[in-house]
């Protein structure tokens, strides 16, 4: 895209995300009706019983369907600030605001030089493709800190390592927004950010990390990776099933526990992986390369390796590679341009699974299962390729040649190093 493209009038930007969250209104409002279960039922029914005990002043303990850190009470609680709606509508509404809240802070980020109006089309065009659900989670208000950390990085690394405290703490993934951020800064906030919540839940509300216990008693979830083992096994006798487990749809019976256990060991693999990409990505001699652009390349990858390997994929889960993904094309010198709209192809056939197909997935249907292929298929994809792009953009060409100069600095690199994003 040509450098005018951040002058463009947002007109057809802005009409674009009306028109669309104007449909997801309607759905979550039940004005419009939509194929498949009811998805609104978290909100008017799970966190609406959760609003009732953490307004008590603790968390609802009994309850092992709240697997979450104890700042998700704000989110939570946050229909309060509407007390004249119905909580679902409050929520609903907030939601809403939180999602043009985040259009907002894209589009700024993609003025400037080396920066692009794409992000913001990416979060346009890709929130609506999960359909009604991702209005009906809380997920959305978390992508929201977790983009906000990213595009505070440059300026104000110590507000980012806060944000992104608060982010973990909402829903532990925000964390790994730290991982491509260079220097101390972002990281001592991040941890005096989140020791200081964590004091604070402590003292106040005891129990928030209860949570802990709920996550590592779960079964496979129907739509993760893992469990397209057991839906291909359930048509050669395997005698498990599929049960309502801590508030999803799980598979559980024989070896289960064995996947869970490879599912966790992947998981370990991919921390290792990026683990040892930071230490080798930090002391290249060529500090140019480690770019503005890296944070968010660097975040969009490891959530999208944590979710493809992770017990759960949850359809909400994209909103967050969705975010991610639009936070990497607010640059131009970004190599998650082939990634990032593999998950954009992702969420479109997620919506698919779930909820529109929902009940073809649980019994493990044909459809079901090649639904469920294609949609991890392109979600591994992604992680492959966007794994490989990051590496090569901060590992391989940063390497100094034989000459003993430093790796090639693209112009676009050098413009996201010193336009720092907003």
């Amino acid at each position: 895209m040509e450098t005018k493209d951040a002058g463009r009038s947002p007109l057809w930007l802005l009409t674009t995300w009306g028109a669309s969250r104007l449909v997801l209104m309607l759905l979550v409002l039940k004005v419009l009706v939509s194929p498949g279960p009811d998805v609104t039922s978290d909100v008017s029914v799970i966190y609406r019983g959760w609003y009732d005990v953490l307004r008590t002043g603790t968390f609802p303990l009994d309850d092992v369907t709240w697997q979450y850190p104890p700042a998700a009470a704000f989110a939570i609680l946050s229909p309060a600030l509407l007390p004249f709606l119905e909580y679902a509508t409050a929520f609903f509404v907030l939601v809403c605001v939180t999602d043009a809240a985040v259009l907002a802070l894209l589009w700024h980020a993609g003025r400037g030089a080396g920066r692009s109006s794409r992000g913001a089309w990416v979060w346009v065009v890709g929130v609506p493709l999960l359909g009604p659900t991702v209005y009906a989670r809380y997920d959305v208000m978390v992508t929201a800190v977790a983009v906000a950390a990213l595009l505070a990085a440059g300026r104000h690394p110590r507000v980012a390592g806060g944000l992104a405290a608060l982010g973990a703490l909402l829903k532990v993934w925000p964390a790994l927004v730290l991982l491509g951020m260079r220097g101390r800064s972002p990281w001592v906030a991040a941890v005096l950010g989140g020791a200081g919540l964590t004091a604070l839940f402590a003292v106040s509300m005891p129990g928030g990390f209860a949570f802990l216990t709920f996550q590592r008693e779960r079964g496979i979830e129907v739509e993760s990776l893992g469990s397209l083992v057991f839906h291909v096994a359930r048509h050669f006798g395997w005698e498990g099933g599929v049960l309502l487990n801590y508030g999803s749809m799980e598979f559980l019976g024989p070896h289960v526990g064995t996947v869970g256990t490879v599912s966790l060991g992947l998981s370990a693999v991919a921390f290792g992986w990026l683990l040892l990409w930071r230490l080798v990505a930090v002391r290249r001699p060529a500090a140019p390369r480690f770019a503005a652009h890296t944070a968010a390349d660097a975040a969009f990858v490891a959530v999208l390796m944590f979710t493809v390997t992770s017990r759960v994929i949850s359809p909400q889960y994209l909103v967050w590679l969705i975010g991610l993904g639009a936070v990497c094309w607010c640059f131009r010198a970004s190599r998650m341009r082939v990634p990032v709209t593999l998950v954009l192809v992702a969420s479109l056939v997620t919506v698919l699974e779930f909820p529109l197909l929902f009940g073809d997935v649980v019994t493990s249907t044909p459809l079901g299962i090649t639904l469920l292929f294609v949609r991890n298929g392109l979600l591994v994809a992604a992680s492959v390729v966007g794994a490989r792009a990051l590496w090569r953009d901060t590992v391989r060409r940063g390497a100094p040649d034989p000459a003993g100069n430093s790796g090639r600095v693209s112009r676009a690199a050098s413009a996201d190093t010193s336009a720092s994003a907003p």
